[in-house]
């Protein structure tokens, strides 16, 4: 499963932290060659977090600007893949697309703001995450130019 779907949603349970940034990531790495966007199974007026954005500036991508956003925010339903973070989400996503044809994958995720202990530790476990799905975005889904 290596060809670019026309558009891809990434899926966690408040778009906080897990979707922005691999939102982030894919659009970083294919550009406009694929619609990308992000949601959470629910949100509580909540903004992105202050961590996933230093750990994302580490890498000189800004998510700041992010609005969280729910399902039922999404305009159109006509996504050709939903990868989710979490069970909440996959489930979601599941109900999402009973009536139109998108593949859906769960990659479980874990949460880092459940790690606890001094502000670099927690950092810390930000930066793991994203390095994590830097190399799973780049390895699911290869740009051309690498294989050439």
């Amino acid at each position: 499963m290596t060809d670019l779907p026309g558009s891809i949603l990434f899926a966690c349970d408040r778009n906080t932290i897990r979707s922005p940034m691999a939102e982030a990531i894919m659009k970083h790495l294919v550009g406009h060659r694929v619609y990308v966007d992000s949601a959470g199974v629910q949100l509580n007026g909540e903004e992105p977090d202050g961590f996933a954005i230093a750990a994302m500036r580490e890498i000189g991508l800004d998510i700041s600007r992010h609005h969280p956003k729910s399902f039922d925010d999404l305009g159109d339903d006509s996504v050709d893949l939903i990868v989710t973070f979490t069970p909440q989400a996959q489930h979601r996503a599941m109900e999402f697309t009973r009536t139109i044809a998108c593949d859906v994958e769960y990659w479980p995720t874990m949460h880092p703001a459940d790690v606890t202990g001094s502000r670099e530790e927690r950092l810390q476990a930000y930066r793991d995450l994203r390095d994590m799905l830097f190399d799973r975005i780049r390895t699911r889904f290869p740009s051309p130019e690498r294989h050439a």
